[in-house]
């Protein structure tokens, strides 16, 4: 018979992490060239760089990034001038019939923004790129977490598909050698029922384990639209726990996080705001200069004028307010956001620290103590000390532990990869 005595199951080589995704995000994701889509074994590597090239969400944001760089170019330009031309004194009664009284008037005007406002304009729309940028590299930093979540529920199901290959192996190991004890006379019919049932049992849960699978797989293609995956797996070690940086050095990083550089970059946009519309009081000048000409006396002179309103009751105070008042939401929201983000993290650091040494503790003392229970219970159950109902406990309790490690170090990875998310950077070493 065989038991249930194989090495923990261990994914392929590879770590997890935003570690080689931080190194990408400048780069990548605004690449014009998309890589091929990935075939073979896929590496978080080539998962990342496909998803910063081909998500769908992405590209279509690069679009608004576009239109942000267009706003500086117009912001920057200068008011047209404006070509009029008058007629007067004609087509009328009297000594002012026909056009022999016309008077024609042909004059450029020009305005001419004072206070800075086209300088400002430009500062001000430099701002909307700026911010416009800041979120994009937030959006793409989302998708690089999303990438890795999905990445390693991948291998996490890979694992538990081939732990559920190997029970079932087991399971039919277990029913031939039972299958050869009832036909000796040397266990009861019922032993060969139990084991039939065992291993019916490990068939279903092999088949939900690899449509698991084939959903996770789909699932973390999706984030570079494809529908039809070309690759066959993914790899990755859950079990390579790499270290973990000191809480305090995390907290430090936060303030480098796109999610709260953005509200920086929203800081200084309506602090451009604000200078905008105080120079939006000011009032600009038009400028006229133009030649009349007289049809009966066949004269021409020159006209030039100015204009300039009054800025009585319309001082732009409202917008000025606003202005105010926006800048400081931003300041109280930065402030806000930062507070939370320090929470977030800590508490997903001592969730962090916990499910490392709950992986630990699996691993180093609970998992070789479950292999000698089910060595000498299988030991036992060949010389006939113990049933195989205890046969099976043993076996099922191993099999438990070994899912509950992969659960966990699953989860270690995901929490990891959401504080390098939140902190904007990897917590150590690539390779322990």
């Amino acid at each position: 018979m065989r038991a249930f005595s194989e090495r923990p199951v261990k994914g392929r080589a590879g770590t997890f992490g935003l570690i080689v995704a931080l190194t990408l995000l400048p780069f990548a994701g605004f690449a014009d060239v998309r890589p091929p889509e990935p075939q073979g074994t896929l590496t978080l590597e080539v998962a990342i760089s496909n998803a910063l090239a081909r998500n769908p969400e992405l590209v279509a944001d690069s679009f608004t990034l576009k239109a942000a760089e267009a706003r500086v170019t117009q912001a920057g330009l200068r008011p047209n001038p404006e070509l009029s031309l008058d007629l007067e004194n004609f087509a009328g009664s009297g000594t002012l019939q026909g056009t022999d009284s016309l008077e024609s008037t042909l004059s450029l005007s020009q305005v001419v923004e004072l206070g800075g406002k086209r300088r400002l304009r430009t500062e001000r729309a430099s701002m909307d790129l700026e911010l416009a940028t800041v979120e994009r590299q937030a959006q793409a930093l989302d998708l690089l977490a999303e990438v890795t979540r999905r990445f390693i529920a991948l291998v996490a199901a890979q694992d538990r598909a081939e732990l559920a290959a190997r029970t079932s192996e087991v399971a039919q190991s277990t029913y031939d050698a039972i299958s050869k004890r009832v036909q000796a006379a040397r266990s009861p019919e019922a032993e060969l029922s139990r084991a039939r049932i065992a291993l019916t049992r490990a068939g279903v849960e092999l088949k939900q384990t690899e449509s698991t699978r084939l959903a996770a797989r789909q699932s973390l293609a999706a984030l570079w639209g494809s529908r039809n995956p070309e690759f066959t797996n993914a790899s990755g070690d859950l079990l390579t726990l790499r270290p973990i940086r000191a809480l305090e050095d995390l907290l430090a990083e936060l303030e480098s996080n796109p999610d709260y550089l953005r509200f920086a970059s929203e800081a200084r946009l309506r602090d451009a705001e604000l200078r905008l519309a105080r120079a939006q009081a000011r009032p600009n000048i038009v400028f006229g200069l133009g030649m009349r000409r007289l049809e009966d006396t066949d004269e021409s002179a020159l006209v030039a004028g100015f204009s300039i309103p009054l800025p009585v009751s319309d001082r732009n105070q409202g917008a000025i307010r606003e202005a105010e008042m926006l800048l400081a939401r931003t300041d109280s929201q930065r402030q806000a956001a930062l507070t939370r983000a320090h929470a977030t993290v800590f508490g997903l650091y001592q969730e962090l620290s916990a499910t490392r040494g709950r992986v630990e503790t699996l691993r180093g003392d609970a998992l070789p103590e479950a292999q000698k229970a089910l060595d000498q219970t299988q030991y036992g159950y060949e010389r006939g000390r113990f049933s195989y109902l205890e046969l099976a406990t043993a076996q099922q309790e191993l099999l438990d532990l070994r899912a509950a490690i992969i659960d966990a170090a699953a989860d270690y990875h995901r929490l990891r990869a959401e504080i390098e998310r939140l902190t904007n950077a990897p917590l150590g070493p690539q390779s322990p």
